[in-house]
């Protein structure tokens, strides 16, 4: 089993910054794909951005030189700095990995989410 457990959420002004951290444990091989995601209330999850093992990375147009993603590969964690967020940056944020074990098969885990509200 995988699990991920997401940190670095939590209540920032506008215009502020949060780093958000996700970090992979279990039955790991290797994690191909590694993203954020995000649901606001009364939204569907929309894809944030995600981050490929050798570190090309892809974002929504709308946190578009806002925010980064990295990853650190020997401790299987993904990252999420958020910079000059807005109100419309508040929602719950998933990170998602896409792990292959050592017999070969993958899955698609997911991260139970961290709250980050920007509000003044």
């Amino acid at each position: 089993q995988v699990q991920l457990v997401e940190s670095g959420g939590g209540l920032v002004q506008p215009g502020g910054s949060l780093r958000l951290s996700c970090a992979a444990s279990g039955s790991i091989f290797t994690i191909s794909t590694l993203g954020w995601y995000r649901q606001a209330p009364g939204k569907q999850r929309e894809w944030v951005a995600d981050i490929t093992p050798g570190g090309t990375s892809n974002y929504i147009d709308s946190v578009k030189g806002r925010f980064t993603i990295s990853r650190d590969n020997a401790n299987n964690t993904v990252y999420l700095q958020m910079n000059s967020l807005k109100p419309e940056d508040t929602a719950l944020y998933y990170c998602r990995a896409h792990v292959i074990r050592r017999d070969g098969s993958n899955d698609v885990y997911w991260g139970q989410g961290t709250q980050v509200t920007v509000s003044s």
